[in-house]
């Protein structure tokens, strides 16, 4: 369940980034498509919409919404599906002038936070409510959404509601913390999200532990590679 679009890189509500994103929801007989578009800074469903189809017309009118109901972002950022990178799509946002932003090939992370919305969906509704229609799954589904952005607290959030946060413009963001830490000094390897650049200390060690020589049957080490604890 995982198609996206939605805004990046938003570290105030004064920089408005927004993303979209669909997944296929099983019912009776086939499949739904949802796709909705949301702000990173408040984690707030702006718009969605089903489809009982992969075309991306009911993503455009999605976008349309959204930029409608909540004005333009700076950023729009989705992953490279081909709904959101059609013609009919980038246009609404080349007209509107917002930035395209688009996941990186390899970049597992960059959609993290449309996934986690999209395990919310299922978990705590599609799978325990079994919808069998397209008519069902889209009275559930505003209900849900309803509840999501005015009452679900998000422990990110400091425990508000998504809304609350979208209101207020404070106590939202996009972090994401990175798994070396920085209490012993810098990151020992590049973090793309960060722009670091690793120690002398860190790269010398890699590239001798590349240039050693691998015993019959032992895996050489990459240059980048590091040693991690949990």
């Amino acid at each position: 369940m995982s198609r996206e679009a939605h805004v990046r890189f938003c570290e105030g509500p004064q920089v408005k980034l927004l993303r979209s994103t669909h997944p296929y929801i099983r019912l009776a007989h086939g499949f739904a498509y949802l796709v909705a578009v949301i702000d990173w800074f408040s984690r707030k469903v702006l718009s969605w919409r089903i489809s009982n189809s992969m075309e991306s017309v009911f993503c455009v009118d999605c976008l349309e919404e959204a930029l409608r109901s909540h004005g333009k972002p700076e950023i729009f950022n989705s992953d490279q599906g081909a709904q959101f990178t059609s013609e009919a799509f980038t246009r609404v946002l080349k007209r509107e002038g917002v930035v395209i932003s688009m996941d990186g090939r390899g970049r597992v992370f960059d959609n993290i936070f449309v996934e986690r919305l999209w395990r919310s969906v299922k978990y705590e509704d599609v799978y325990l409510k079994g919808y069998a229609t397209m008519g069902e799954l889209m009275v559930g589904l505003a209900a849900y959404f309803a509840f999501y952005n005015g009452e679900r607290p998000h422990q990110s959030l400091g425990n508000a509601a998504p809304a609350t946060v979208y209101r207020n413009g404070i106590g939202g963001g996009a972090l994401i913390l990175d798994k070396f830490g920085r209490a012993g000094g810098e990151s020992p390897v590049p973090l793309r999200s960060t722009g670091d650049s690793p120690p002398a200390e860190a790269t010398s060690t890699a590239a001798s532990k590349a240039n050693s020589k691998a015993t019959p049957g032992q895996r050489r080490p990459a240059a980048s590679e590091v040693n991690c604890t949990t």
